[in-house]
């Protein structure tokens, strides 16, 4: 965006320039490059805009062509007009305007709240780190007490909570009511085909009751309410415990099939069969099995002959190089820097990074063990 200095210059040389265009031509050059530089500067992030626009377009046509493919969606047939009226009403009752907004509003008004608490100074890890005081100290002191101290250190706390709140609000409040309409039509396409006329009619006469009114004006929101997230995520630990307990029984249960064949398991007449499936030459498959089969493994001869393009370091180059942004970024604000947590802090993050680590570790030797004792039960394929 153009700098206020250079909104004034311009600003200048347009108001002067009418009276001295013919005595002195000389002086039109310095707005000219002003606003050359600016257009230029505005112009590139408009244009970074619009690509960025386009990508998200392009990677989200290929997401809905991908599901239309897999769910066969655009080949249903259409839904008689006076069955979708009924679903229709169904859905309007459902998804009355300002649905999603109350149901997000359970998670926003609460969550997103306790989170501007918790990044704004009131949490007692946060006042830790600015203060260097024990986070345990802290957490003995009463709720007026840790307010007093936030304020203290930043006197326009609130202002700053209550700004980010009315700016960020608005904008996911129009973004809900957006949603809504399609929302709307793709359930009742869906009701429509789900349920019959007469169960939709009969659902239609028990929305329009008092009761129905109350249970479809509030469905949604209580699927975000936080009684119910709660139980939720307590239920997740025993499903995954049962899970764990009977892995043994499923495993024994699970039948064995041999493994899939390789290039190395076909014979020269398999392989010869395999090439003119494939429409190849023999040769390219041959190389490629003995590629993979020697003790050395060239990977620009691999992927020379499966036609794949070279492995690509930039890629990993240009993650690492996000990351490090990322780091920089973070760094610019002290409470990111560790030197500034107190000792307990920074004890419960590294034991949390060590498990994390740990538990990668063991998940990969777990999976290694498990496909060594897997290849010992399997019979030896045949050529």
């Amino acid at each position: 965006m153009m700098s206020t200095w250079k909104h004034m210059l311009l600003a200048g040389a347009a108001a002067i320039a009418p009276a001295h265009a013919f005595a002195a031509p000389t002086e039109a050059p310095l707005a000219e490059v002003v606003a050359t530089e600016d257009a230029q500067t505005e112009y590139s992030s408009e244009a970074a805009m619009a690509d960025a626009k386009a990508k998200m377009q392009k990677e989200i046509d290929q997401v809905i062509a991908l599901i239309e493919k897999i769910y066969g969606t655009d080949k249903l047939p259409p839904v008689a007009p006076a069955q979708l009226a009924l679903a229709q009403q169904t859905t309007a009752a459902l998804v009355p305007p300002g649905s999603l907004e109350k149901m997000i509003d359970n998670l926003y008004g609460k969550l997103f709240k306790g989170i501007l608490g918790e990044m704004g100074g009131m949490s007692d890890l946060m006042l830790s780190i600015k203060t260097g005081v024990e986070s345990e100290k802290i957490a003995l002191l009463d709720e007026p007490s840790k307010t007093a101290i936030a304020d203290m250190l930043d006197p326009y706390r609130q202002q700053r909570e209550d700004q980010v709140m009315t700016v960020i609000k608005p904008l996911i409040s129009e973004a809900l009511r957006d949603m809504e309409a399609p929302m709307r039509s793709g359930m009742a396409q869906a009701y429509a085909r789900k349920f019959t006329a007469q169960q939709l009619t009969d659902m239609n006469g028990f929305f329009a009751t008092p009761a129905g009114g109350a249970y479809t004006s509030e469905w949604m929101a209580l699927q975000a309410d936080p009684q119910v997230m709660l139980t939720m995520i307590k239920a997740v630990p025993p499903l995954i415990t049962k899970f764990m307990d009977r892995a043994p029984a499923i495993e024994k249960d699970m039948k064995e099939l041999p493994k899939e064949k390789q290039l190395s398991d076909l014979s020269d007449a398999e392989l010869t069969k395999l090439a003119k499936l494939m429409k190849v030459d023999v040769k390219v498959l041959k190389e490629q099995r003995d590629m993979w089969t020697g003790d050395a493994v060239d990977t620009t001869a691999v992927d020379a002959a499966t036609d794949e393009p070279a492995y690509d370091a930039s890629a990993d180059a240009a993650v690492e190089a996000a990351e490090a942004a990322a780091d920089a970024a973070a760094s610019i604000d002290p409470a990111f820097d560790r030197n500034n947590w107190s000792a307990a802090d920074r004890k419960r993050v590294e034991d949390a990074e060590a498990a994390i680590e740990a538990a990668s570790v063991g998940a990969v030797d777990a999976e290694e063990t498990a496909v060594a004792n897997a290849r010992k039960r399997l019979p030896p394929s045949a050529d």
